[in-house]
């Protein structure tokens, strides 16, 4: 129920920043080209929350946060008298409204630029990419990388980190062609390139890997079977177990890793486990019985109410990045361009079949990722707030009537053409590009569903 409660939490604060942000900024650059704003709208509904200001624009929080709006004076939406015919949208130069549509999205890339820039701040940490496995048959194996290897770039863009790596992995997913890996052995300076064609490469859309679909089993410590907490009043409580307990043996059988631990607990729900336990010097015999626990796929597990002590990374394993304030902005502008690149990039694949429109997302995955990235840290999350206001920077900026790149492609062409496009057509694109918006979403909310 908590993890329920901050997980709307986290993505109610990262819509509301994104809205406003994005709603601020046509609401700033429309009043700077004299125009009136009647109302700034962050959600939609029975207002919560509103007030004025002195120039008589009202401020509304609504009920339903699910975006928002800015209503200008525009004498096509109800009739303006002479007196305020000047601030009236409509009578502003085409390049006046063309700037007035640009400026959300704009203000979009400039937020992740500003999320992107205290993330670099912050600095970067994460673990070296190395291969601990190849599955035959696969991308890597075609590429002939070895257990041990660091992978250091991707078609020649460096890779320090496991996040670069499924970064730069996903930009190639659908292609055809030819991918390049940079590697050295460990312990080696020398650095040498090997290539292996993708054919078409694909991830799984219900759970998306790039790095083990390509066929790479990263290496991490082994994580022995060892007590880190015991929660009080489940199972293994119950028995005597303890923190920093270690696992020897379940019913004779010996136990070398958490996961044959987990697998030991997970088939055996309800049954009586003889458990064999090492406590400092001693060697203890406990009898656990794991309780039935429901899965969402009506599966009944076994779980017992413990976690396990995580090892910790080699110390030559863990990249730390350092950033000042300028080089820090540098870097977050051209993240803040790869990103974008990215995403269109993947409208692109989409719509000519390279990858699944089942990878297209909806709310119920923007809120499970908020959480999670919320549990991760404050960079973490800053990091999921830029990628999605680019995301809704650039969907934003598609030429299809109803959004801003609609609105922006009749200003163009009415620049082009010296005449506003006629009411007729626009009003039979915008039923298009609603048709076409709610279809996506439709698309978005089953493929979440899908997923549960």
């Amino acid at each position: 129920m908590i993890d329920t409660l901050q997980m709307i939490f986290f993505t109610l604060i990262a819509l509301g920043v994104l809205v406003t942000v994005h709603e601020f900024g046509h609401f700033w650059v429309a009043r700077r080209c004299g125009v009136k704003v009647l109302r700034f709208s962050i959600g939609f509904g029975p207002p919560l929350l509103r007030w004025n200001d002195r120039r008589g624009t009202e401020y509304v929080i609504a009920a339903l946060p699910l975006g928002g709006y800015v209503k200008m004076l525009d004498e096509r939406e109800a009739p303006v008298a002479d007196t305020e015919r000047s601030e009236a949208f409509n009578t502003k130069t085409v390049w006046q409204r063309m700037a007035v549509v640009v400026a959300g999205p704009a203000a979009n890339f400039l937020l992740a630029i500003a999320a992107f820039w205290i993330v670099y701040l912050l600095g970067i940490q994460g673990v070296a990419p190395i291969v601990g496995q190849v599955a035959d048959g696969t991308v890597a194996a075609r590429a002939g990388l070895e257990s041990g290897q660091e992978i250091l770039a991707v078609d020649g863009e460096p890779t320090p980190t496991w996040q670069a790596l499924g970064e730069q992995l996903v930009r190639r997913i659908g292609e055809e062609g030819i991918i390049s890996f940079t590697v050295k052995y460990p312990g080696s300076t020398l650095e040498y390139t090997t290539e292996a064609e993708l054919r078409g490469w694909q991830v799984d859309t219900d759970n998306p890997d790039p790095i083990g679909s390509i066929g790479i089993d990263l290496y991490t410590p082994e994580i022995l079977p060892v007590a880190a907490l015991v929660v009080e009043g489940d199972p293994a409580d119950q028995a005597g177990l303890e923190s920093g307990d270690r696992i020897l043996r379940v019913n004779g059988d010996a136990i070398e890793s958490w996961s044959a631990w987990v697998e030991s607990v997970r088939s055996r729900p309800g049954q009586s486990l003889a458990v064999a336990v090492q406590r400092g010097e001693q060697v203890l015999d406990l009898t656990i019985i794991p309780k039935g626990v429901v899965q969402a796929n009506g599966e009944t597990v076994g779980q017992v109410g413990m976690t396990v002590k995580m090892p910790e990374w080699p110390e030559q394993m863990i990249r730390k990045i350092d950033y000042g304030p300028l080089a820090a902005l540098g870097a977050a502008s051209h993240q803040t361009w790869r990103t974008t690149g990215l995403v269109l990039d993947s409208i692109k694949k989409m719509l000519t079949g390279l990858i699944s429109p089942k990878h297209l997302s909806g709310p119920i995955t923007i809120a499970k990722v908020a959480g999670a990235s919320a549990q991760y840290g404050v960079a973490s999350y800053l990091g999921f707030l830029a990628l999605l206001s680019v995301s809704l920077g650039v969907l934003n900026l598609l030429p299809v009537p109803v959004l801003d790149g609609g609105h922006l492609l009749y200003y163009l062409i009415e620049a082009v053409k010296g005449s506003p496009v006629s009411e007729k057509i626009q009003m039979a694109g915008y039923r298009v590009g609603l048709f076409l918006v709610i279809g996506l979403m439709v698309m978005a909310l089953y493929n979440d569903v899908s997923r549960l």
